[in-house]
């Protein structure tokens, strides 16, 4: 296939929503980037909720067999995964850090990442959760995967969510989308038709 046909396919954006704790606003984040990135039809968005990914904490041993409960997650996550051209992925900002339930599902993870753009839409209070996204992008680059260089934030309380879930200054938050989501859909493009003509060997 022609690099100018793949590039005629929707690129698979892959949102993963990081944060499961209760009361979380990361659906709501989720929904309102959601809604600003369908504006592009040249994305095809498949949502993964970690609240809806039940995934153990204890991985198998190096060459080990995942177990049961383990499998039952990743049947459904996985291959869809592994489908995606590219990711964004929506992170709070806990402790300085990102929240274990999402380590832990890049964790069980490794090929799907590799040779892919990632995205970020992060939120918390006044570092908007950029310092997540800043170890995000270490974890990514192990990986394999190339973390584009703009990022959506929103900032507490300033662009942070109002009560009905979008962001209180909404111009600037979706400049900042569309910004991104250029970088991910070139990068997208640009590694999916250079896998197609040369498979990455990692």
């Amino acid at each position: 296939m022609s690099a100018s046909v793949i590039n005629e396919v929707p690129l698979r954006v892959a949102v993963i929503v990081g944060s499961v704790r209760e009361g979380r606003q990361g659906r709501a984040v989720a929904d309102w980037f959601l809604g600003t990135a369908a504006a592009d039809d040249g994305l095809d968005l498949d949502v993964i909720d970690l609240a809806e990914v039940d995934l153990p904490l204890v991985l198998p041993g190096w060459g080990g067999t995942p177990s049961p409960e383990a499998v039952a997650a990743l049947k459904d996550v996985s291959p869809r995964l592994a489908a995606a051209d590219a990711f964004v992925v929506v992170t709070p900002e806990y402790n300085h850090s990102f929240p274990a339930s999402l380590k832990n599902f890049v964790d069980w993870h490794h090929a799907q990442w590799q040779a892919k753009p990632v995205g970020f839409v992060s939120y918390g209070g006044l570092g908007g959760g950029l310092r997540a996204v800043e170890q995000l992008r270490l974890v990514f680059a192990e990986l394999h995967a190339v973390t584009v260089r703009d990022s959506v934030s929103l900032h507490g309380p300033w662009s942070g969510l109002g009560e009905d879930g979008a962001p209180r200054d909404a111009a600037v938050c979706a400049g900042a989308a569309k910004g991104m989501l250029g970088q991910l859909a070139w990068w997208g493009r640009a590694l999916r038709a250079a896998r197609a003509e040369r498979p990455y060997a990692g």
